[in-house]
């Protein structure tokens, strides 16, 4: 049940070394919650507000920030980081929320989606100058040279520094979830086993879904 992924050779020739991360977690419930979860968010955020930690998370995010900046934009985890320092980790839903924990506790960008709204095989690709993706919340995403995108065999389905599609969006009857992580250059992939790890563990435990593994590539 694995998705089938690929590398291009564009990608690999523009970006050499630099990694990406899957997880699915089949069988879930995205609920709203779960019993002892407030507990168990309370236990990872004393972790990762430890002054050595923090300090490791906040600098692998401001190599995040540098890269987005190359493109224009400014990184959300900068914010984020920020929010969950000051006031915990946000509460929306399950599969939302392991999301958060696994870009704040290992300092990296992750992406929650619906693994049953993909079409067909993913590839991660380098766009072209002026390509199109319908980003969330009806936003048009607009492409730069040498941007990093996801692609099923449709779509451009995420933009590492602009977001995800509405296409692949999860939501309240989500049973099978992906999570994926991009690194940027200057972030080791043991990170985004680390953040990944977190997420389907979370899911697993509090929805009732099956780990059908953790892919670094």
């Amino acid at each position: 049940m694995f998705p089938e992924f690929v590398l291009s050779n564009k990608y690999m020739e523009r970006y050499p070394g630099v990694g990406f991360g899957l997880t699915l977690v089949s069988g879930c419930r995205n609920i709203e919650n779960p019993p002892e979860f407030k507990a168990y968010k309370k236990k990872h955020l004393r972790k990762m507000r430890k002054r050595e930690t923090l300090a490791q998370i906040t600098g692998r995010i401001d190599t995040y920030a540098d890269f987005f900046e190359q493109f224009g934009y400014s990184c959300p985890l900068v914010k984020h980081l920020k929010r969950t320092i000051n006031s915990g980790f946000p509460q929306y839903s399950l599969l939302v929320d392991a999301h958060f924990m696994a870009e704040m506790c290992a300092g990296i960008l992750v992406a929650v989606t619906d693994f049953d709204r993909f079409d067909g095989p993913l590839t991660l690709d380098v766009a072209t100058q002026g390509e199109m993706c319908a980003g969330m919340g009806k936003r048009e995403f607009f492409m730069k040279e040498n941007e990093i995108v996801l692609r099923d065999e449709k779509d451009i389905v995420c933009v590492l520094c602009q977001g995800a599609d509405e296409k692949t969006r999860v939501m309240e009857t989500t049973q099978n979830v992906l999570f994926y992580a991009y690194a940027v250059p200057g972030i080791d992939s043991s990170y985004l086993k680390e953040g990944l790890s977190i997420a389907a563990e979370t899911v697993a435990g509090f929805g009732g879904g099956i780990v059908e593994g953790v892919k670094i590539y």
